[in-house]
């Protein structure tokens, strides 16, 4: 039978292949299911309290990782031997599919931006929100352009980047508990006045959840970008700027990477919030820089799953050669204290003597 490291590099990359041929279907998505049981649980847990967000978040996000747990337990001890690694391929390849939201993300990203390089701003707003939770009528053709980015820039991480970190940390259930966690975020995590309070807790999770995977999304846009410097400097300077400790980092190397301006003013729902300029200085964001986005997402990706997947088989091999490596000389040891109790039981004293 392979090593369990193996079997997760393997089912992996058939997985990230997966979302690349195929992306998210529109109806009957393993995350949508998801959502419309938080949504169920949320309606009967629902109160203005941060307790009963935090039992909400527990219970969903904890919840679907111990499903996820389960079956990867009985892929591994039911299923017959001959088959045991090609099932646990399989259930990590399925799994990884449905995490991951790479393809979707550029597909929309680039649906956005066909519809503003033919000046069509109504059917650009109508595909904003696919993205982003921006008040689309509330943007012109360059902020719609400039959130498009941001968007693209914040979801390598939290589509794609993030839960190939928590994979090759945790598995089938890192993958599925990283996305119930984000998931969770995008439905209640947010400041409307519902929310504040029960919403709480999902959003600090996902702050946690997502700090590997965001920092790991910067450096490989640093070592991916068209301007490395640009991208290095605009981190360092910026990243902490941002109002989230996560997306700051990610949107910051994305401005520096492309050469352009993110950040400042946007709306949600109505509400106005003055963001910081990240790589100020820069030009505005054009609709070209889209497509640019994209591509640079589409490299992270791809980079994210070698380094995740390679960081995963090295932990096996290290796990592995201590033990190959101290078997001879426990060995020795052994043999010497047998001969030592063997002597001194000869010549009538005991180990203690």
């Amino acid at each position: 039978m392979r090593g369990e490291h193996a079997t997760y590099a393997c089912g992996a990359a058939l997985g990230f292949l997966g979302d690349l041929i195929a992306a998210d279907p529109r109806r009957g998505h393993p995350v949508a299911a998801f959502g419309r049981a938080a949504s169920a649980v949320e309606r009967r847990l629902w109160r203005d309290h941060r307790g009963y967000g935090t039992a909400h978040a527990v219970l969903c996000a904890g919840g679907a990782a111990a499903g996820a747990a389960l079956v990867q337990r009985a892929v591994r001890t039911t299923a017959p031997a001959p088959l045991r690694d090609g099932a646990r391929i399989a259930l990590t390849a399925a799994t990884v599919w449905a995490v991951l939201g790479g393809t979707s993300l550029g597909r929309e990203a680039r649906a956005v931006g066909g519809a503003l390089a033919a000046g069509d701003l109504d059917v650009a707003r109508e595909r904003l929100p696919h993205l982003c939770g921006r008040d689309p009528q509330a943007l012109d053709g360059p902020q719609m352009a400039r959130a498009v980015v941001e968007s693209v820039a914040e979801n390598t991480s939290d589509a794609v980047v993030g839960a190939l970190v928590w994979g090759a940390l945790g598995g089938v259930p890192g993958l599925v508990a990283f996305r119930a966690v984000n998931t969770l975020d995008a439905m209640v995590g947010h400041k409307s006045p519902r929310h504040r309070r029960f919403g709480w807790a999902s959003a600090r999770l996902d702050d946690l959840a997502g700090w590997p995977g965001s920092r790991l999304t910067a450096a490989l846009t640093v070592l991916a970008g068209p301007d490395r410097r640009g991208a290095l400097r605009a981190w360092r300077a910026d990243g902490g700027a941002h109002p989230s400790p996560n997306a700051g980092p990610v949107e910051a190397s994305f401005a520096g990477a492309l050469g352009v301006r993110l950040g400042g003013t946007l709306a949600y729902g109505g509400r106005v919030e003055h963001r910081p300029v990240l790589n100020d200085g820069a030009r505005p964001v054009a609709v070209p820089d889209i497509e640019r986005a994209v591509r640079l997402s589409r490299r992270v990706g791809v980079l994210a799953l070698v380094t995740t997947v390679a960081a995963r088989l090295a932990a096996g091999a290290v796990r592995r050669t201590p033990s190959r490596a101290l078997r001879p000389a426990a060995g020795a040891v052994t043999r010497r204290a047998v001969g030592a109790l063997a002597r001194g039981a000869h010549d009538g004293r005991g180990p203690g003597a």
